[in-house]
């Protein structure tokens, strides 16, 4: 069935001396599409002139939409969902990773299969080892969690139907992983080939701790597995503890008191794996704490000032 009108999402951070190539790129894509057509793009807090170039584009079929501050890549998609008005949803980065020449074929195969979802797989990924492999990582986790078996969830460059875009913004959820809350609420979900570049300009605003807080994200919100983990390991060290109480008691009988200096070392060598062990658990329930705490206070998880 085809789609009366499609948006583009494009969440946007810093991208100053990426955007004018961007929306060279962008414009002819959407009018070769032929149809009623938005881009949607979201200045998250810029600090360069990212917002002054956007609010030279502003009109026609192109909304810029100010949040106040940063609230980071997801929170700004969301934003743009709520401003946009497209019966095809249709996210990407402003960096030019993603070609902006793709997108007639994402919306070719979500009509033609009646999709709800078309995820994207980085064909010859551009990115350096130190991001493939722990994206390989959070894939094969992604997959385990949601029961979804797609190839590749890093990529922004990816086509939701109305329906499914509606249903995240009423989850209303603070911390999530938007590709994954998508196939919660999709029944038909595939993935397709991409071509994917070298960025264009500047730096990826990812950084190491960035993409850590996005994984762990993932897993909170989508899996009991941490807490369900801690259980299993403090049964295993119950048991453990148990089994060495009774080698430490088989062997002062065997060996008298001398055998390990009065038993000072293997003493500091338990206390520390379990005080260890404590620790770990306590974080992880202080995140999954932490994380009810920000949900049940109901704050907003971005305003917006101003929508061009």
């Amino acid at each position: 069935m085809k789609a009366e009108k499609i948006s583009i999402v494009i969440p946007v951070y810093n991208e100053e001396e990426t955007l004018e190539k961007l929306l060279e790129r962008l414009r002819p894509v959407m009018d070769s599409l032929d149809r009623d057509i938005e881009a949607v793009l979201v200045d998250d807090g810029s600090t360069d002139r990212s917002l002054e170039i956007l609010k030279q584009h502003a009109g026609q079929n192109i909304k810029v939409v100010e949040l106040t501050r940063n609230y980071g890549q997801h929170a700004a998609v969301f934003a743009g969902f709520e401003n946009c008005e497209g019966d095809i949803i249709i996210t990407m980065d402003a960096d030019l990773q993603n070609p902006p020449e793709e997108i007639p074929r994402l919306i070719q195969v979500m009509e033609e299969g009646e999709y709800e979802v078309v995820g994207t797989l980085r064909k010859g990924r551009k990115d350096s080892i130190f991001r493939k492999i722990p994206s390989r990582i959070v894939n094969a986790a992604t997959r385990r969690i949601t029961g979804v078996h797609l190839s590749d969830w890093g990529c922004m460059l990816r086509a939701y139907t109305r329906p499914v875009v509606d249903y995240m913004l009423k989850s209303q959820e603070h911390s999530t992983f938007i590709p994954a809350l998508a196939t919660s609420f999709a029944k038909n979900v595939t993935e397709i080939e991409v071509s994917h570049e070298e960025r264009f300009a500047g730096q990826s605003k990812y950084s190491l701790l960035k993409l850590i807080t996005l994984h762990f994200d993932l897993i909170t919100a989508f899996s009991d597995f941490p807490l369900q983990f801690m259980f299993y390991m403090g049964l295993l060290l119950a048991f453990f503890g148990a089994g060495f109480g009774i080698v430490l008691v088989v062997a002062r009988v065997y060996f008298g008191a001398d055998w390990a200096a009065q038993g000072v070392f293997t003493l500091f060598a338990v206390l520390f794996f379990f005080v260890g062990a404590q620790f770990l658990a306590f974080g992880v329930m202080g995140e999954y704490v932490g994380r009810i705490y920000r949900e049940v206070k109901k704050r907003p998880p971005y305003t917006i000032r101003k929508v061009y």
